[in-house]
């Protein structure tokens, strides 16, 4: 069983990424919203890893209190490398957004089994996923449907651990 900790959209923003998620199911792309639990809402992940415990959850919840959450300008339609072919939205690397990823992993710091590389500082692309696990001639069909896509600025509403098989979310903090 894996946990992300997900920083949640505003209403805004959470409607614009819906919208694309209809675009490519229109379009006959197995969007996000269709995959697993069904239960996802648009995000961007954090961290990811087997195992946040109560405590870890409690210092995250003061860290995040403390924290100034930056707006997330998600950009540039994209893909990753990687064998299970996912199409997101890459977000806008600058300094807060940095600082905020940075003082979330000093929390977690040797508290989370099972970290995945790929969330850890140095290594991050933040991104909101929009289709996950196709295939080469469904990613051409989700880019098409969705190029040009138009910027997004999201605005951090609500920070929370997911449970990736349920969807269950426990929510740590809200603005």
């Amino acid at each position: 069983m894996a946990q992300a900790l997900e920083f949640f959209f505003d209403g805004e923003a959470d409607t614009a990424v819906r919208a694309l998620w209809q675009r490519l199911e229109r379009a006959g792309v197995p969007s996000l919203a269709s995959r697993s639990h069904r239960r996802h809402r648009p995000h961007v992940t954090f961290a990811l890893g087997s195992a946040f415990t109560r405590p870890t959850r409690a210092e995250l919840a003061a860290e995040l209190r403390l924290l100034a959450l930056p707006s997330i300008w998600l950009y540039t339609l994209g893909t990753f490398p990687t064998t299970d072919t996912n199409l997101v939205l890459t977000a806008v690397v600058d300094t807060e957004l940095l600082a905020v990823h940075s003082a979330v992993h000093d929390v977690l710091a040797k508290k989370v089994r099972n970290p995945s590389a790929y969330y850890l500082p140095g290594s991050w692309v933040p991104h909101c996923a929009l289709a996950q696990e196709i295939d080469t001639p469904t990613l051409a069909a989700g880019i098409a449907a969705l190029h040009p896509a138009e910027p997004i600025r999201a605005k951090v509403d609500e920070v929370g651990i997911t449970d990736t098989v349920t969807g269950e979310v426990d929510v740590l903090f809200v603005r």
